[in-house]
């Protein structure tokens, strides 16, 4: 397969937001279950601000995708077109027990 050089600079930038501890671990997050701010901010130990300016950012590059239910935005991954993150997601660590071990927020 041949990469056009549009393809190379989508990737360039798709791997710059990867190179963020907190978005990586948002990342992680998300690999097990679409999540709200609040739960998320919860988890991580941060301010709601820090994580919100995180999730504009992978939103914008198209990793993250956002469903308004009521007043409360929920995110989950959008990586379904990006196969060159798969290998990537597969080696991410489980945040299955912090999200287990996590009392949902009553925000949300």
């Amino acid at each position: 397969m041949v990469l056009s050089e549009t393809s190379i600079v989508e990737m360039a930038e798709t791997m710059k937001l990867l190179s963020d501890k907190t978005r990586l671990t948002i990342l992680s997050l998300l690999k097990e279950r679409e999540m709200c701010v609040c739960d998320i901010v919860d988890i991580l130990e941060t301010t709601q601000p820090n994580i919100s300016q995180h999730l504009k950012k992978l939103k914008t590059g198209g990793i993250v995708k956002e469903t308004r239910r009521s007043q409360w935005i929920y995110y989950s991954l959008n990586i379904s077109d990006k196969p060159y993150l798969h290998e990537i997601f597969i080696h991410l660590p489980s945040m299955k027990d912090k999200i287990d071990a996590h009392k949902p927020n009553s925000c949300c």
